[in-house]
């Protein structure tokens, strides 16, 4: 089962995303631009503003993943003024992404020394529906990307636009609303090097079903990440607690790591990975996009037995020496796994987890695996309760998984 076609239940919910593709001059695939789209069937946005946005950014990045979104391509994701000011955080770094500033942003001095920020980190500006006279004229300076309407336009118009755009030296402008064949070459002679609309491709709405977060942890966490004296074991356990929020911060680790962290072995791994400012961002904007989420009750005894295993994982690597925080991240992920009901192999497919977690999580091969497979087992029974020491160390720490991992459930 794939977790686009996993059955809908409490506890988690199905999550949306638009993409539609933008090709170059010889009809190759260059980019997508990432949509905001409130349900599979969804022919357009039905929700705008800062939360729209907001949910893009993390379904893209810590659910999806931009490589499962877009491959070697770029993504083009529109912002609010929320995000070109500064009011809210961009928690990722410039590289594969094109920030788009949206035609209904309206420009003033504030949102342009925001853009021209974002420009001096790196980031691709493009500007969305450009047009003569509303100030996003300001903005060509340090834009790198002009998207013009074609169908419906005035030609001379267009044209104006164009020598407008024209001035400025290594702006790409991308034709957009090419609806005919006569759009499109009408566009191939104005010299336009990219290509966008309905006659190239429809955006195309992408599901995925995920476990649904605790907002109530998420507002923990963003209180002690706002603490200078909390350490990064109290930030791992809050995350911890949460499988939905543990299994986001893996994904957007994975994203950030680079070099010496191309491989992830623990959530304390990717809190150090991210740090606490850019932990915070995207804790706030993971908050922020449930607020057009899907709501619904949490399923307790399944999240509680999601988390029970993570625990009893844990609590048996320490008796054998094992790394516990990898065995509480195998734990984990093994049971989000059961819990949607996909392979394990898909659920970590795109997380940049060291060999010995993967290995433990798909074929509970190495120690790891092993604390994995005695935890399954005495979950369902075939492990006796008391009959040696080995077993009352094992009843006993069964216990202790239970009584935490309630605790946490009925505490969120």
């Amino acid at each position: 089962m794939h977790l686009a076609d996993a059955p809908v239940d409490s506890g988690w919910h199905r999550i949306h995303i638009g993409r539609q593709p933008i090709h170059d001059g010889d009809g190759a695939l260059v980019a997508y631009e990432l949509l905001f789209r409130s349900h599979s069937q969804a022919k357009g946005a039905t929700a705008r503003g800062a939360e729209a946005t907001s949910q893009v950014i993390v379904n893209a990045f810590s659910e999806f993943g931009l490589e499962r979104l877009a491959g070697p391509n770029l993504c083009f994701i529109n912002l609010t003024r929320e995000f070109l000011v500064g009011e809210l955080p961009l928690p990722f770094d410039s590289g594969s992404v094109v920030l788009e500033v949206l035609e209904t942003v309206r420009i003033d001095d504030e949102v342009i020394e925001g853009v021209r920020r974002l420009a001096a980190q790196g980031f691709a500006i493009a500007l969305d529906d450009f047009v003569l006279g509303n100030d996003h004229e300001r903005l060509l300076e340090v834009a790198s990307y002009v998207k013009l309407e074609v169908s419906g336009i005035d030609p001379e118009l267009l044209r104006e636009r164009i020598a407008v755009c024209r001035a400025y030296e290594g702006l790409h402008l991308v034709a957009e609303r090419l609806e005919t064949e006569e759009d499109l070459e009408f566009a191939r002679g104005l010299g336009f090097e990219f290509f966008q609309g309905y006659l190239l491709g429809r955006p195309r709405v992408l599901s995925l079903d995920t476990l649904e977060p605790s907002r109530l942890r998420h507002l923990e966490l963003i209180s002690k990440l706002a603490d200078e004296d909390t350490d990064i074991d109290e930030i791992t356990e809050i995350i911890s607690s949460d499988p939905a929020l543990s299994y986001r911060i893996l994904r957007a680790a994975n994203s950030a790591a680079t070099g010496l962290w191309s491989e992830i072995s623990s959530i304390n791994d990717a809190v150090v990975i991210l740090g606490t400012q850019r932990l915070r961002h995207w804790v706030t904007l993971m908050l922020l996009s449930d607020v057009v989420g899907v709501d619904g009750d949490v399923d307790n005894e399944r999240m509680s037995h999601v988390l029970m295993r993570a625990r009893l994982c844990q609590l048996l690597s320490r008796s054998l020496g094992l790394p516990s925080d990898k065995a509480f991240t195998v734990g984990l992920l093994s049971g989000i796994a059961d819990l949607l009901g996909v392979p394990a192999e898909e659920l970590i497919a795109h997380l940049a987890l060291s060999h010995d977690v993967s290995f433990a999580i798909v074929e509970e091969g190495g120690p790891l695996g092993s604390v994995v497979t005695t935890a399954r087992a005495y979950e369902s029974g075939r492990l006796p309760e008391a009959d040696d020491a080995h077993g009352e160390d094992l009843a006993h720490a069964y216990l202790k998984a239970v009584d935490w991992s309630m605790n946490i459930v009925t505490g969120v």
